[in-house]
């Protein structure tokens, strides 16, 4: 019984999460920025789906099932640079800009630049090996498609 009793206070086993690739690691960085603001919206949830279905031509089924598996990596996180170097070694120079403009399009989504959003972004950005100007051109590019709805 007192087994059982300390087994129920233990963090949950995360053992069945898969290896991360790009798409997992780019989605557990989108849920990270998300619940930055200890505020994960139902708004940011369906972005994030959105931006799952778009970048890697997932129905909306199969999107929310991704995002909830990076929502379990997020929980059982590596590292943010971690996530980001996997996005680097294993992706292009586009889809990393792609990934980039992903994480921009979260923060800016609620109108609200968190700084505990930009801190992740900026970790992410330099994991990923880019520049603070394709970070400021992803920025500039996700507010004016925002501006334009």
């Amino acid at each position: 019984m007192l087994k059982k009793f300390f087994q129920a206070l233990r963090p949950p086993q995360h053992d069945n999460l898969p290896d991360p690739d790009a798409e997992l690691a780019l989605g557990a960085l989108m849920v990270r920025v998300a619940q930055a603001d200890r505020d994960y919206k139902l708004e940011e949830i369906s972005l994030i789906d959105r931006i799952l279905a778009r970048l890697y031509q997932h129905n909306a089924i199969e999107a929310a099932k991704v995002r909830a598996t990076c929502e379990k990596l997020h929980a059982a996180a590596p590292d943010t640079d971690t996530f980001g170097k996997l996005i680097r070694e294993t992706t292009d120079l586009h889809e990393r800009l792609a990934a980039l403009d992903a994480l921009w399009e979260i923060v800016l989504a609620d109108g609200n630049s968190d700084e505990g959003e930009i801190k992740i972004v900026e970790e992410a950005r330099i994991a990923m090996g880019l520049s603070f100007m394709d970070s400021q051109s992803a920025r500039q590019r996700v507010q004016r498609r925002l501006e334009e709805l």
